[in-house]
């Protein structure tokens, strides 16, 4: 296994122990805001990996890049405004990736532009800074991607609930009476995913064009004057 791969499966594991916990507390948070206690009651608005980790996300955010932990709990009925609530409830989520997605981008960009940065990355030698550059630039990667593989419109995906604000009730309803044709769809999707290559998967453009975009973001930081 080359040294690469294995701060990649590193940072996968980090991912899982810390990024997706906070993606799952960011829902229920979110929830308790718009009324709804019912994750906090049942011990998910925490940070504890051990109360968000589903064992089928975990392996193949490890084997593919993409997953999912436990979904929360939230009874939208409870939501001061229960169709935006769900909305924005979902949105949570993702939205907590893209952050992340920055700060570790931005602390890229900071280190890499210090002396010890500069001359970490530009030597054959292996040191404590050439592996943490390397985690945050996969951190960026991989959470641009769980931001994308989420907000596909496909249950039980964040993405769908986020179009149920902008569908009909009857659009609802009709999901809702389909629910194990969508669920078996969607582990077809998933199997597609994982089989396709590299080059002809529409999520891995998509998760570069938006990591292009937040690398932009932090190229106003000063270059290292070596």
């Amino acid at each position: 296994m080359s040294y690469e791969t294995t701060i990649r499966i590193l940072t996968e594991v980090v991912i899982i122990l810390l990024v997706l916990p906070i993606h799952e507390c960011a829902h229920a948070l979110v929830a308790k805001w718009y009324g709804d206690d019912t994750a906090e009651r049942m011990g998910r608005l925490t940070l504890n990996p051990i109360a968000h980790i589903d064992p089928i996300g975990a392996l193949l955010m490890i084997t593919t890049g993409f997953g999912w932990a436990k979904p929360v709990p939230i009874n939208p009925l409870r939501f001061k405004k229960q169709r935006q609530g769900i909305a924005v409830v979902s949105l949570a989520g993702p939205v907590s990736n893209i952050l992340a997605a920055f700060a570790s981008a931005f602390a890229y960009a900071a280190l890499m532009h210090s002396k010890s940065g500069w001359e970490a990355w530009h030597t054959t030698e292996i040191k404590p800074m050439t592996t943490t550059l390397l985690l945050l630039r996969f951190m960026v990667e991989i959470n641009v991607g769980l931001a994308i593989f989420n907000l596909i419109p496909i249950p039980p995906l964040d993405g769908s609930k986020i179009l149920s604000y902008f569908t009909s009730s009857d659009f609802d309803r009709w999901a809702y009476r389909h629910q194990r044709e969508i669920q078996i769809g969607f582990m077809v999707f998933i199997g597609l995913m994982y089989v396709i290559p590299y080059e002809y998967n529409p999520l891995y453009y998509i998760r570069s064009a938006v990591s292009d975009l937040i690398w932009e973001s932090v190229s106003w930081i000063p270059e290292y004057k070596h």
